[in-house]
């Protein structure tokens, strides 16, 4: 769990000097792509988190009212989502070797 948080928030300071520009459509096309790619590796490992899903509708509503500097930081943070999940899919393939029957 230490480790999606920590993983969480690289990402948000990783994607925050990518905010201090106007976004256009390209931008989020672009931004909204990699999300979606995200999200898709996260259904194929059955670890899809339902929140990935309601950021990236965000996302695109945002980008439909012509609001791409949102639309854009939408679209991150859903991709920073589905990382999460995947990372988490992962962590937790071994993670159960570690558990203890009493």
């Amino acid at each position: 769990m230490r480790t999606m948080i920590r993983l969480a928030i690289l990402l948000s300071l990783a994607a925050a000097p990518a905010a201090a520009f106007a976004a256009s459509a390209d931008d989020f096309k672009a931004a909204l792509a990699k999300a979606e790619a995200a999200n898709k590796h996260a259904a194929e490992i059955k670890n899809q988190w339902t929140t990935t899903g309601q950021a990236i509708n965000a996302a695109k509503k945002a980008a439909d009212a012509g609001k791409f500097d949102d639309a854009v930081k939408l679209a991150q943070h859903a991709e920073e989502l589905a990382n999460a999940s995947i990372a988490q899919a992962k962590e937790q393939e071994t993670a159960w070797t570690k558990a203890v029957v009493r």
